[in-house]
């Protein structure tokens, strides 16, 4: 069975982006600063490197929101949009986006292909099983998604990568749960300048 992870970088105060997301603006207000261990001097740290590579390395499928796709909201309409990425995005595998209107897959340079869940975040897991042959599967984000993938029970292990920066408002990981849920296990600490790298095991 796939191995399923969920990989965010958060501040210390818990939110995953700022206020204020636009298309000019993606992470929100202040977020940008939450990914400079892997944008900008902190990413060829040996310790950063090694966490990229467990992201993004040999995953067989990605699951993703809309939000994180891309600013375009409601009916797609005559909307080009293709992600944040340019012609070669960073998945090479079939990533798969939740949204509530429908849109023809988008197949892109390196094995990427963009492909449009309208069902929900368990479609989108069977979707993502099934590509996958037995290789990891990455839950790539945003909030909103996240959350949906946890409180489906389908996150194997989670992984935050944990700034000092402190937002004050925005988009929080684990808003809407109950008390001690998710069960989690620390398995790993990494540290580089910056960031603590922290791996829970999500407890069944």
């Amino acid at each position: 069975m796939s191995r399923t992870n969920l990989s965010m970088s958060i501040s210390a105060d818990g939110y995953v982006a700022g206020p204020s997301q636009s298309e000019d603006n993606p992470l929100g207000i202040g977020g940008p600063a939450l990914h400079t261990w892997h944008i900008g001097p902190g990413a060829d740290h040996p310790v950063n490197r090694q966490v990229m590579s467990d992201m993004m390395d040999g995953m067989g499928a990605t699951i993703m929101g809309r939000n994180m796709f891309g600013p375009v909201r409601g009916d797609w309409g005559t909307s080009d949009w293709k992600g944040w990425w340019g012609d070669e995005p960073p998945y090479h595998c079939p990533v798969f986006v939740l949204t509530h209107h429908a849109h023809e897959p988008i197949e892109m340079s390196g094995g990427t292909t963009f492909f449009f869940v309208t069902d929900g975040i368990e479609a989108a897991y069977d979707q993502a099983v099934s590509a996958a042959s037995d290789r990891p599967i990455s839950i790539a984000g945003g909030a909103s998604c996240a959350r949906q993938a946890i409180a489906a029970g389908i996150v194997d292990e989670i992984d935050l990568q944990l700034s000092p920066e402190l937002l004050g408002s925005g988009e929080r990981l684990f808003d809407g749960f109950a008390p001690g849920r998710p069960a989690m296990e620390l398995v790993r600490v990494l540290e580089a300048p910056g960031v603590a790298h922290l791996r829970y095991r999500v407890l069944r």
